[in-house]
């Protein structure tokens, strides 16, 4: 299992003050602080970095900043529409706060997460798929044929 590196304090701060101005909510992702709107991923700091979730148009002007790239978490994976960017932006909390509010507005333009369990049924009818029924308690089993097989 890969191991990666802890955020520093002095971004984990800063994250954490950036994000609490911005909607959604916050959970942890790959062991790291992140942001969330309608169960997407938006934001998230990355050993000593922040990831943002960007549009086409942002995504192309941010990598254009000296030290930001893809978002590669496991090396030849890349999550295409995520840029890593530069601690350079990450030593100003206004600039940090411009990329990572237009990451969240981004993804309030895209439909919410849906839930896992959405598609499936939920009646107690049986299906083709669903297990028997156990018998109630004190119910002998089903006693097996003496026959022999073969």
């Amino acid at each position: 299992m890969m191991k990666f590196q802890k955020t520093p304090p002095w971004l984990a701060t800063l994250f954490d003050e950036v994000l609490a101005t911005m909607p959604g909510d916050r959970r942890r992702m790959f062991g790291y602080p992140c942001g969330f709107l309608n169960g997407l991923l938006v934001t998230g700091t990355f050993a000593d970095r922040v990831i943002v979730r960007l549009s086409e148009a942002d995504r192309a002007e941010a990598l254009r900043i000296e030290g930001a790239e893809p978002f590669d978490p496991m090396q030849g994976r890349p999550m295409r529409e995520y840029v890593v960017l530069p601690t350079t932006v990450c030593e100003s909390a206004d600039e940090l706060r411009g990329w990572v509010d237009r990451a969240f507005g981004f993804v309030a333009t895209l439909p919410p997460k849906a839930e896992k369990n959405a598609g499936k049924r939920r009646s107690g009818a049986a299906t083709k798929t669903s297990p028997r029924p156990k018998a109630p308690k004190g119910t002998p089993a089903k006693k097996r044929s003496a026959r022999p097989r073969g």
